[in-house]
């Protein structure tokens, strides 16, 4: 390889922390100058701690000319360049987001307490458009709803629904249990296009085929219509090495759990894991190109991942 190694940006999540502490936040890797800086150390007194629940944190990431949108659980930030807080917008359907993705002026953001993707209007920073995803006879449906009103949907959490990728072909949408990843066209008919593992995460087309974390089998793959498969084992460490192990009883936070993928040209793929790691694959040579630890700290996770579109 001579091509120069990327900058990413992520995000990160929390488990098992309490008021006080640290939630994740976000960073730039830039794998090249060997350089990592936390921009922003995400620690509010408005997160619940009722219970056990979703992590907490920042997770999914997308950008916009000079601003940069960062999902929270139930919230949209909007930051500059220097990560500055510039904007944040909320709605009532909008309840455990995870990844975000953007086409032309709209923001397509998951809504995983609702079964539902919502879609935020970038000119009129609003909410105007929603749809929740069910199982029907033949395969999918979608239903339509404005965010806008009360005479949305009820809350669910059927399908844990993760992820969307939205390019010029239509937007793309799976979950943890859809084992498929969706297709939503212009008609907003549901299709499926391909089987993803129970558990999935960041399920996406690339090239010729699909790129999805199989974050039960601790590895990232790619499988295309020729037939190709490929799985990248996700890194793990000595068990002595991780630090607060065993402190979260929900067992997510956990070595090797594969979230955050995302692809860097053509060849390259960054994909993230617990303890917050984000390592570099060389798909045609099915190799790891590089590594970085961001903490051993088994609570703290990868979500967000993308790469770094300004100079500096």
């Amino acid at each position: 390889m001579t091509d120069r190694l990327p900058k990413l940006v992520a995000t990160s999540v929390v488990r098992g922390s309490q008021q006080g502490d640290s939630h994740g936040g976000i960073f730039t890797i830039d794998f090249e100058a060997q350089d990592v800086r936390q921009h922003v150390d995400w620690n509010t007194g408005e997160i619940d701690f009722e219970g056990r629940g979703a992590d907490r944190g920042l997770r999914g990431i997308a950008f916009d000319r000079d601003d940069i949108y960062v999902a929270a659980s139930d919230e949209l930030f909007r930051y500059d360049r220097d990560f500055r807080i510039t904007g944040s917008y909320r709605n009532r359907y909008l309840k455990h987001c995870h990844e975000i993705s953007r086409m032309d002026r709209t923001l397509f953001l998951t809504s995983t307490g609702f079964d539902s993707l919502l879609a935020f209007d970038l000119d009129r920073n609003d909410f105007i458009w929603g749809m929740q995803i069910a199982r029907a006879l033949n395969g999918w449906a979608g239903t339509v709803f404005d965010p806008r009103t009360a005479a949305g949907p009820a809350p669910s959490n059927h399908f844990h629904v993760n992820m969307v990728h939205v390019d010029g072909s239509g937007v793309y949408v799976s979950g943890l249990r859809t084992k498929a990843m969706l297709h939503i066209n212009s008609k907003f008919e549901l299709n499926e296009v391909c089987n993803i593992p129970q558990g999935a995460h960041n399920a996406q087309p690339y090239r010729n085929g699909v790129l999805v974390n199989d974050t039960q089998s601790d590895a990232v793959r790619y499988s295309d219509r020729d037939g190709t498969n490929k799985a990248f084992a996700i890194v793990t460490y000595d068990e002595e090495d991780i630090e607060f192990s065993g402190i979260d009883d929900s067992k997510i936070a956990r070595q090797g759990f594969g979230r955050g993928l995302c692809p860097v040209g053509e060849r390259l793929v960054a994909g993230g894991s617990s303890p917050s790691t984000i390592s570099l694959y060389d798909i045609d040579s099915e190799q790891m190109v590089a590594t970085v630890n961001l903490t051993m700290d088994i609570r703290n996770a990868i979500h967000g991942l993308e790469v770094w579109p300004y100079d500096n």
